[in-house]
């Protein structure tokens, strides 16, 4: 039989090669910043517009999440109903979706030629290769995430604790208010910051259906590919940057969620 310090110690050498695997990237790029140039490469018109529309598309995203996801995520999470498995698996498929299939699908409701987009372009809301367009593409990728997230924080809460709420007189507003969500709110948070943070950093979708004009519809991860092509030090400028912002966001959410 294995001697106990050897079984100890076998676990972590087997864990290493995928803990090395997942570090040695963020490490080089952490290594490859120039701190120096940081600054200089921060007040690029370029990266300071598509900072801008990232981070003002990706925080109206995650309020349409939580005022449109939590219906949903409160009907997932309290109720069973027939064609639950349906609805379930229609919320988890944005998430595991290819982000270029996401955009095409999105190109054929509300495109020129898709299903709402000539109605809308007469009631003069164009939507393709506009600011709106980023919106809807991080909505569609991004809110399964609060979904799923707030329908889990949901579904823990006692219902009893509901049904004393009611007995006492609170109607169903006031024991949402003061029993399910204040109860669930470590989940609700945590997958309104997770929604963020998957809004700022989608890409595909986002090409795809809304384009990749500078000042326009040009997002942090448009701007990494753009710069790429052009300027790798800027490229790595705002590759730095959203991998310390989804840094701070799990931490957020690890402290949220008591983890």
């Amino acid at each position: 039989m294995t001697p106990r310090p050897v079984r100890r110690a076998l676990l972590p050498a087997l864990a290493m090669p995928m803990l090395v695997m997942l570090a040695l990237p963020i490490l080089a790029l952490v290594v490859r910043v120039d701190f120096g140039a940081l600054l200089h490469n921060l007040a690029n018109p370029m990266v300071q517009q598509a900072l801008t529309l990232s981070m003002t598309t990706g925080t109206i995203t995650m309020l349409l999440a939580l005022v449109f996801g939590t219906p949903l995520a409160l009907l997932l999470g309290r109720r069973r109903f027939r064609g639950r498995a349906v609805v379930d698996t229609l919320v988890d498929l944005p998430i595991v979706l290819p982000p270029a299939v996401a955009g095409i699908a999105l190109l054929l409701v509300f495109g020129r030629r898709g299903w709402l987009g000539p109605g809308l372009e007469l009631a003069g809301v164009p939507i393709v290769f506009t600011p709106l367009a980023v919106v809807i593409a991080q909505f569609f990728v991004a809110a399964p995430f609060y979904v799923r997230t707030a329908t889990a924080g949901f579904a823990e809460i006692d219902s009893e604790l509901e049904q004393a709420a009611a007995l006492d007189g609170a109607g169903e507003f006031a024991v949402f208010r003061h029993v399910t969500a204040a109860l669930a709110w470590p989940a609700i948070a945590g997958g309104a910051v997770m929604t963020w943070a998957r809004a700022i950093g989608e890409f595909g979708a986002t090409i795809i259906f809304a384009g990749n004009f500078p000042g326009r519809t040009q997002t942090m991860p448009l701007a990494i590919y753009l710069g790429f092509e052009r300027d790798l030090d800027l490229a790595v400028t705002l590759a730095f940057l959203l991998l310390t912002a989804s840094f701070a966001v799990l931490i957020v959410v690890k402290r949220v969620l008591g983890e």
